[in-house]
C-alpha cells in the first residue's frame, strides 16, 4: 500500500455584509433614541447625569416648541 491520501477540500471563508442602509438606520435610531431623551424625558432633577439643570435649560424653548411639558 502507498502513503497517498486524499485531497483535503479547501474551504473559504463565507463574509457576511451588512448593507449600508442598515448602518444608516442603526446610527439613525440611536440619535433619534438620543435626542428624545435630551429634548423630551430629560427633567433636570431626575436626569441620569446628576441634578444639574444645564441640558434642561438648554433644550427648553424646544421642549415648548414641541409640545413637551416641562413644569
Amino acid at each position: 500500500m502507498s502513503n497517498i491520501s486524499a485531497p483535503t477540500p479547501v474551504t473559504t471563508p463565507v463574509v457576511v455584509s451588512i448593507p449600508k442602509a442598515a448602518l444608516w438606520l442603526v446610527g439613525a435610531s440611536l440619535l433619534g433614541l438620543i435626542l428624545y431623551y435630551f429634548i423630551g424625558i430629560d427633567q433636570g432633577a431626575t436626569s441620569v447625569f446628576g441634578s444639574d439643570m444645564h441640558i434642561h435649560e438648554f433644550v427648553h424653548d424646544a421642549r415648548h416648541f414641541l409640545g413637551f411639558p416641562c413644569h
